[in-house]
């Protein structure tokens, strides 16, 4: 197994908690964040340009991906020029599709070719993989963001899946795949061994980097002491 320092794979932390954002920035393995409309809801946010200027500010030249929000794809390209403006790092994150299963290749392809970087998100599939790519491939530099973990929600390995997308983007060179969505740290190896360049996930993940290597029985020990010390604390008798 290989260790951190190891990893070829970019690691992108992903939410919306400013708190949560600048802990990881100050994180040397931590190279690019992503966020969405989800996330930045739960976060409390409310003024999208004023979170998205503060947070570009504070994370510097890093990458950050930010998503439309409107289901109408000439809105879309208004609202992704704006969000583009707000600074070099910016990476544009466009549905594959909208709400109405509507395909958005015609818009991405737009947006790169005028030189916008388009995070194209919430893909899924290989037929997904293979519309979208010829779209954004000769333009602004752009990401491919695969929702592995959803992938593995439904009883599907995932890892295939990336590993033929890796293979159809690989002579795109302006294209870096996303592994997007991970369940466990255990997806960061996997998306490393099959070449993927980036893969996105929460801090309560990214903060489980610390486990690898970790003695199994030293780790089994910490466990028996955290059920007695909660035991313990919790006052139970029988």
């Amino acid at each position: 197994m290989k260790e951190v320092k190891d990893l070829t794979i970019k690691l992108f932390a992903d939410g919306a908690d400013k708190a949560g954002i600048l802990e990881m920035n100050q994180n040397p393995l931590i190279k690019g964040f992503t966020t969405n409309p989800t996330l930045m809801r739960k976060a409390g946010v409310t003024d999208y340009v004023a979170f998205a200027k503060d947070i570009i500010a504070a994370i510097g030249d890093k990458p950050i991906s930010l998503e439309v929000f409107s289901d109408d794809f000439k809105e879309m390209e208004r609202q992704a020029k704006l969000i583009a403006a707000l600074g070099d790092g910016v990476y544009v994150k466009i549905p594959v599709t909208n709400s109405l299963g509507e395909s958005s290749a015609y818009l991405v392809e737009r947006l790169v070719e005028s030189g916008v970087k388009v995070n194209v998100t919430a893909m899924m599939t290989l037929a997904q993989v293979r519309e979208i790519t010829p779209r954004i491939a000769s333009g602004a530099p752009a990401y491919i963001s695969i929702f592995a973990g959803r992938i593995a929600d439904t009883g599907m390995d995932p890892v295939p899946l990336m590993a033929e997308a890796m293979g159809i983007i690989s002579k795109t060179p302006n294209i870096e795949l996303i592994w997007a969505s991970p369940r466990e740290l255990l997806n960061v190896f996997q998306a490393d061994s099959i070449g993927c360049h980036i893969i996105t996930a929460t801090n309560d993940i990214l903060k489980k980097l610390d486990l690898v290597g970790k003695d199994l029985t030293e780790f089994s020990l910490d466990t028996v002491k955290m059920f007695k010390n909660d035991a313990d604390a919790a006052g139970y008798k029988i």
